[in-house]
């Protein structure tokens, strides 16, 4: 459970890096409901990095497609020090004024295939368990969690 400043918020944070097929790369992370999207990058991409590092993945040159409330010059850095492209589209509640200058790189293209995050996403919502948690200690939780995504993963290869 969160605290924002004013009400108390209950819910978590769940992250996780999806590929096009919708299957699920990374461990999720969690965090309470109150923290801003924009200081929650930095731990899933050193996870990231890792992952890439152990598997012999490369990822240069790819987009790295984030919706508008992980808008922010600080993540957009992390993205290119990582020597991928961030596809983030702009937050039009982010500034007061039109930014001058060269404009930020978005593709629409690309950012339409943001819809097979939110399936995969979706597909977590299809497990019960997890829609309303009736866990308490959050250790159980998370394997639940982890249960559904390795299900959501092996979907493709247990199909006939």
């Amino acid at each position: 459970m969160g605290y924002s400043g004013h009400k108390p918020q209950k819910g978590e944070k769940t992250r996780a890096i999806v590929d096009n097929n919708g299957y699920i790369l990374s461990r999720m992370t969690v965090d309470s409901v109150n923290r801003h999207d924009t200081t929650l990058l930095p731990s899933i991409l050193n996870y990231l990095s890792d992952l890439k590092k152990a598997i012999g993945l490369e990822l240069k040159g790819t987009f790295f497609n984030l919706d508008a409330g992980f808008d922010s010059l600080i993540n957009r850095k992390y993205i290119f020090n990582r020597q991928m492209t961030p596809n983030i589209k702009e937050n039009p509640r982010n500034r007061q004024h039109p930014k001058k200058g060269r404009k930020r790189l978005f593709d629409q293209d690309v950012y339409s295939l943001r819809y097979c995050v939110e399936r995969t996403f979706a597909w977590k919502d299809k497990f019960k368990r997890l829609l309303i948690r009736f866990e308490t200690i959050q250790a159980r939780y998370q394997a639940f969690k982890l249960i559904a995504y390795t299900l959501i993963n092996l979907r493709e290869f247990c199909s006939t």
